[in-house]
Parts: structure tokens; C-alpha cells; sequence
């Protein structure tokens, strides 16, 4: 890979910026970056892998959670990003670091018991993982998987439509209220501590023609830019048409923001962004919802051209997803 071929296809933000410099550093010793997964030919298919970072202080709180959900949103996120290449689960290997002093008390098991959980409800098993002290936890999840014909985020095209999977803004608002000393709805607060990996409703989307997938971790309003950039076209989407989370309307409320660019802002929902062929019928949508009893709704499309349209009520808005380094 040249400097040039560092532009691997992401959206705007310091965080991407960051991940593109690394591209360039890492020149031809790197192949393949800029989606959700890295792929690898393998005999029978292709092996489908992800790696997923969970920090206390920066992704949770410890008086947010209990150590059995630390671990199971930490899994949870990496398998993610196997249901958005659609793929099938194999298992993940998890590193875990824990302040010395707790080592004994059971934090490290429970935290453990967490991602075995995720593990057994997508049919995977925990292959092994490393353990450590660190200052604050620590969970480092590599998701393996397999898939015939992987889905990436550059398969986009003009007259495709965007598809979401399920609801936006409940983790958001979990996060929000937990920020203000509140207690968030339970709703609201499952979705922030127990993410449901939607692999069988990834391979459902694939098998029907789905040319491009993102899980929604960073955000709506900076997912679908890594869409529109990777697959080279333009993206638009209807704000008004967002299926709206537990608890957005209160957050929204707080923070002074409309509930639809609440949620497009929010991360974490790891709901489903997907490119579907501009005929995908309205009948195999509904197909979708009783077979995986999970909303899939119409909110954009794809058009030649570059970059992103956020509207709401016809006006775009100027609305930036989660940055690490933003």
C-alpha cells in the first residue's frame, strides 16, 4: 500500500485522520484497512476477524455497570462487527487487565462470565486471551469468524437505499442521564449494558443483497460517512425517519437537542446501517421483521457524488458522531 492508498476510505474526524497517518506509516506492511473487519482467504471461505478496545473511563464507568456487563458489552461490540460483515461466529480471544489489588476478588472471572455470555447466545466459544494488571480495567476482544462472501463498507451504489436495523439513542441516552446523576430508564440503560450482537440479522441482510454494512458504534452521523467514503458515492439520509431509542425524548431534552439528531449523534447502539439494492422490496422487509422481530426501516440513499446530507424537515444539519480524539 503507497501513502496515496492511506486514504482508506473513512469519514471526516481526528480519530479517522489518526487511523489514515497510521495507514501512511505502516505503508506496504499493511493490507486491507478501513472497514469493519479484516478478512483472510481461507480454505472453505474466508476468515472474518475484528478487534474491539474497552477502557473504564472512557467507554464505561465502574458504578455505571456490574463486571458481568463490562465484559459482555466489550464482546458484544467486537461481535458486532462480525454481524455487519455478515458473518458466522467462531469465537474470541480476550485480554483483560485489572487493578493488582482486585485480582483475587472475583473481578476478573465475572468480568469473564461476561463475555462467555455473548459468546454462548451467537453459538461462539471464548478460544483464550491474556490476562494483566493495569491501572483501570482493560478489554481488549478479537471476534474470529467466517463467511462466504464477507459485506465491507465499499459496495454502496447509486440507487441503493439505507436501511437501520432496530432503534437510536438508548445508549446515548443511558450515558446522558448516568453524566447527570440520573438514573436512566431500564430500557435505556439495557441498551447501554447489553448490546445484542445482531449476527443472524447481518447474514439474513447479506444473503438478500446488502452491498455495503456498518455497525452503528460511532454514531449514525459518522457511520454512514465511512459508507459514502469507502464505496465513493454520496449519502443521504432523513433524520425525521430515525426509529427512536428508549429514553431519547427525556435526554434529548436535557442537552437541548431535537430527539432525531440526539440519536444520529449517539454511539454505541450497534443497530445495523445497510446499502440495500434500490428494488429491495418492501415484502422482504417485512420478512425481516417477523423472522428476526427487530424493526428494519427505510431512512436514506445512495446518489453519485461525495460525502454526507443530514436532513430534518428537508434542512441539513451539521451533526458529528463520537471521536476519540475529537
Amino acid at each position: 500500500m503507497t501513502a496515496e492508498a492511506s486514504d482508506i476510505g473513512l469519514g471526516p474526524g481526528e480519530e479517522f485522520d489518526l487511523i489514515r497517518r497510521v495507514a501512511t506509516r505502516l505503508g506496504p506492511s499493511a493490507r486491507g484497512l478501513g472497514d469493519d473487519c479484516a478478512t483472510v482467504p481461507w480454505p472453505g471461505g474466508v476468515l472474518v476477524l475484528s478487534s474491539d478496545l474497552s477502557i473504564e473511563g472512557v467507554h464505561f464507568q465502574r458504578d455505571w455497570l456490574q463486571p458481568v456487563e463490562i465484559g459482555w458489552r466489550a464482546a458484544a461490540a467486537a461481535m458486532s462487527d462480525l454481524a455487519a460483515a455478515g458473518a458466522q461466529p467462531i469465537g474470541v480471544l480476550a485480554a483483560v487487565g485489572v487493578p493488582g489489588s482486585e485480582a483475587g476478588g472475583g473481578l476478573t472471572e465475572d468480568i469473564m462470565g461476561g463475555v462467555g455470555e455473548v459468546c454462548a447466545a451467537v453459538g461462539a466459544v471464548v478460544l483464550g486471551g491474556d490476562l494483566s494488571r493495569a491501572d483501570a480495567i482493560t478489554i481488549d476482544v478479537c471476534a474470529v469468524g467466517s463467511a462466504d462472501q464477507p459485506v465491507g463498507r465499499g459496495g454502496a451504489r447509486p440507487g441503493d437505499s439505507l436501511w437501520l436495523t432496530g432503534r437510536l439513542g438508548g445508549a446515548r441516552a443511558a450515558l446522558t442521564m448516568w453524566q447527570r446523576h440520573r438514573e436512566p430508564q431500564a430500557d435505556a440503560r439495557s441498551a447501554f449494558a447489553r448490546p445484542e450482537p445482531l449476527i443472524s440479522a447481518g447474514r439474513w441482510l447479506a444473503a438478500h443483497g446488502a452491498g455495503a454494512m456498518i455497525d452503528v458504534s460511532d454514531g449514525l452521523a459518522s457511520d454512514v460517512g465511512h459508507i459514502a467514503a469507502r464505496s465513493g458515492v454520496r449519502a443521504i439520509v432523513a433524520l425525521d425517519l430515525l426509529p427512536l431509542g428508549p429514553g431519547v425524548d427525556e435526554a434529548a431534552a436535557l442537552v437541548g437537542q431535537r430527539p432525531a439528531v440526539f440519536a444520529a449523534a449517539g454511539g454505541e447502539d450497534y443497530q445495523l446501517l445497510v446499502a440495500m439494492p434500490g428494488d429491495f422490496p418492501a415484502a422482504a422487509a417485512s420478512t425481516f421483521r417477523a423472522d428476526h422481530q427487530l424493526a428494519l426501516t427505510e431512512i436514506g440513499r445512495i446518489e453519485q457524488g461525495a460525502g454526507v446530507e443530514l436532513l430534518l424537515d428537508g434542512v441539513p444539519q451539521r451533526i458529528a458522531g463520537y471521536d476519540h480524539f475529537g
